[in-house]
């Protein structure tokens, strides 16, 4: 009896320390190490790819984020502010009815299928909205010049970029509503557009948050 209790507290000091040590090892000391390197090596990284503009921080080159007015009384759904570019649709949803400001913990998909008859009516009705929001005088869009991206989010819905193309649709636009010269907002589209990852990976992309930044330092220099 003696020598069966003597082995069992061996046995549970053993595992006592065994999660100690573990515990040190996975849970402080490699934490720590990973941290470290990432800080050392990647800190733009490891801090969250944070963009700064005007001395403070506006966002994340990795997360999207939502240009709209202020919310008026009974409102459910903001609207977008069109002096700035507008990046794709959160949640997949033409009308923003679920992501409103691009909620982190809201990231997902509409996780319908391509022939769901309610998805086909977002896509629609955001793409009436775009032709409509981007028609300007002397520059009328048509539904046919309207991308994918600019009615479709990603599947996180939290995607950062747009194509070169949406980019360029908002130009005309974005000039008007600020004032600009519309060629040099499209050189300003020119100047963001990232090309594929290491040239053959993904597509083409503008960052929206970046091309924002930039064009409010083109607006506020007085053009």
């Amino acid at each position: 009896m003696n020598t069966s209790v003597t082995n069992t507290a061996r046995l549970l000091g053993a595992g006592l320390r065994a999660l100690l040590v573990l515990t040190l090892v996975t849970g402080v000391l490699y934490p720590l190490a990973v941290t470290g390197v990432a800080q050392g090596l990647f800190p733009g990284r490891a801090n969250g790819s944070e963009v700064e503009a005007n001395g403070r921080v506006v966002g994340s080159s990795l997360i999207g984020q939502a240009y709209n007015l202020p919310l008026k009384k009974g409102q459910e759904t903001p609207a977008p502010d069109l002096k700035w570019f507008q990046g794709r649709p959160q949640n997949g949803l033409g009308s923003n009815s679920v992501n409103t400001r691009y909620e982190l913990i809201l990231s997902g998909a509409t996780n319908r299928s391509a022939d769901n008859a309610e998805l086909v009516q977002w896509i629609e009705d955001a793409k009436a909205a775009v032709v409509k929001d981007n028609s300007v005088p002397g520059h009328p869009v048509r539904p046919s010049d309207v991308p994918a991206d600019a009615v479709t989010s990603s599947g996180s819905g939290l995607d950062p970029d747009i194509s070169p193309a949406y980019a360029e649709l908002q130009a005309h636009r974005v000039a008007e509503r600020n004032g600009l010269p519309a060629d040099r907002v499209q050189r300003l589209v020119d100047e963001h557009t990232e090309g594929r990852t290491l040239g053959f990976m993904g597509e083409p992309r503008v960052n929206v948050l970046e091309l924002n930044i930039a064009l409010g330092k083109l607006t506020a220099a007085g053009r």
